[in-house]
């Protein structure tokens, strides 16, 4: 899958994200993120996974928990609309998913490793998928989503989140 997604396939508000996405094969772009991740992260500090930037934001161990959990709802997105199943999907509530979250109790070696098994998920059924499970579509918040745009989209946060990462987090 080499193709960037048409306008007409996702929500607008998922250009932020499908926008920061290189080209190339995503399958690839997955593997390689998983790999910069991992490296970039894997060394860490429980000290440095607890850090917040801010009051009120969240942990490093938070962000990467985040990473993992909208993966996981994105790749559930991907999966319905890829084997033809079109009824309407919804978004969620970020903060509620982080406020009952696991992540901030556990190590950040087991977060990482949570991280990289759902992005091993992701690169397995991407890779698997034809050009036409691809562009099926389905419908997301009123709008069409093709199971293309939403592996973007995965791609696309995690780029964004590491920027903020490495700005907020690693520049210290």
């Amino acid at each position: 899958m080499n193709t960037r997604p048409d306008s007409n396939e996702y929500v607008p508000l998922a250009e932020k994200y499908i926008s920061l996405v290189p080209g190339g094969s995503l399958p690839d772009i997955l593997q390689e993120q998983l790999e910069a991740s991992l490296q970039l992260l894997g060394e860490l500090s429980e000290e440095q996974a607890a850090y917040r930037y801010a009051e009120g934001k969240w942990s490093l161990k938070q962000v990467m928990g985040h990473i993992a959990d909208v993966e996981r709802l994105w790749n559930y997105r991907i999966l319905r609309i890829a084997r033809g199943d079109v009824h309407e999907l919804h978004g969620y509530d970020r903060d509620i998913f982080t406020q009952n979250s696991p992540f901030e109790g556990l190590p950040f070696a087991a977060v990482l490793k949570d991280y990289a098994a759902v992005r091993q998920s992701t690169i397995t059924l991407v890779g698997s998928l034809t050009n036409d499970a691809l562009l099926r579509l389905g419908e997301f918040n009123g709008h069409p989503l093709s199971a293309r745009a939403a592996a973007y989209v995965i791609a696309g946060h995690e780029i964004h989140h590491l920027n903020v990462i490495r700005e907020k987090y690693l520049s210290l």
